[in-house]
């Protein structure tokens, strides 16, 4: 029921001038209202938290959708951040709120400094929950400015924050902000590789070449193929994330976030490939998709850091105990 609210509000709201003006780097405050009259932002909270109360489905049905319409707002961030104040039983934010991991930060004579790079849409954040060592800190929006400009592959913002800040709230940390931003973006990339094969078997039945529409011909038939089984993988691999996350096992949290990734690579390459030149302009809705994949790939952690991870425990588990890890995952 929650998905299907989500689904008419985005349908409603989430126009291609809508996208256009979020791919410019404006900011769409009614479109942030809206959500936050829903209560959208504490989704993934119990009812005891203020939340809703979600099964594990629930919860991961109502990220697909933000992956399946790009939403351009850091709603995912802001759900996630949440969960980790509340669990931290710091405040929770007021606004949009973002998401990071900076062991590179100092704590000295009672302030916390040092820059956090790439911080979706951090110009409009209310707060930031960061984890420093085996602490979370809950910073406000007085605590920091913006060091640097940047943009995501998406067109997105994504500044680099130079924070100083005298600390008033922290707590021990509940799980590392990485494993949840990661496990949010996998339920993104699943959403985001639907809609991709929503528009790639669209164009491909009513594209003619030679007389037969392209999905006539075998091969792009393996690929249509192909493309769907990347998207049962990633959404296989977040639900495999959620589970582990829930439960504490950062091994499945990397397991399911490194297959989500793979997912989204290999899906826009073939959707791209699919819808031929005319995928690749900016026009084109596939566009929103394709960038949205390559920008949540590279986010909290990546393939890289997921992938050695997992390896350094494979060769840490020696011959003996390979497969048992593997399939503890």
């Amino acid at each position: 029921m929650l998905a299907e609210m989500i689904q008419r509000l985005f349908e409603r709201q989430l126009t291609d001038a809508a996208q256009a003006r979020a791919r410019a780097g404006e900011w769409l405050p009614d479109l942030w209202a809206e959500v936050t009259e829903m209560g959208l932002p504490l989704a993934l909270l119990s009812e005891d938290e203020g939340g809703f109360g979600l099964s594990p489905a629930e919860a991961g049905e109502a990220l697909r959708q933000l992956g399946l319409f790009a939403v351009p707002l850091p709603l995912a961030e802001t759900m996630g951040a949440n969960r980790l104040l509340a669990k931290a039983g710091l405040p929770l934010a007021d606004g949009p709120a973002g998401l990071a991991r900076a062991d590179h930060l100092t704590v000295q004579d009672g302030r916390l400094q040092g820059e956090v790079a790439r911080v979706a849409w951090g110009e409009q954040l209310d707060c930031l929950a960061v984890a420093v060592g085996d602490q979370l800190y809950r910073v406000p929006r007085s605590g920091w400015r913006v060091s640097e400009p940047g943009t995501a592959l998406n067109f997105h913002p994504r500044p680099s924050l130079a924070i100083d800040w005298e600390i008033e709230a922290s707590a021990p940390l509940p799980h590392c902000p990485l494993a949840e931003g990661s496990t949010l973006r996998a339920f993104q990339i699943a959403g985001a590789l639907e809609a991709a094969l929503d528009m790639t078997l669209d164009h491909t039945a009513t594209r003619v070449q030679f007389g037969k529409p392209l999905q006539k011909n075998q091969v792009v038939q393996h690929e249509l193929a192909k493309l769907a089984g990347e998207l049962a993988c990633a959404t296989a691999a977040a639900d495999l994330a959620a589970e582990a996350l829930a439960r504490g096992e950062v091994l499945g949290v990397a397991a399911g976030s490194l297959r989500a990734r793979e997912a989204a690579g290999a899906g826009a390459a073939i959707a791209g490939q699919m819808h031929g030149a005319i995928g690749f302009t900016r026009e084109h809705r596939l566009h929103l998709y394709t960038t949205s994949l390559w920008t949540w790939r590279d986010e909290f952690g990546g393939q890289v850091a997921w992938a050695k991870l997992l390896g350094k425990a494979a060769l840490g588990a020696g011959s003996a105990g390979y497969w048992p890890m593997v399939t503890d995952l």
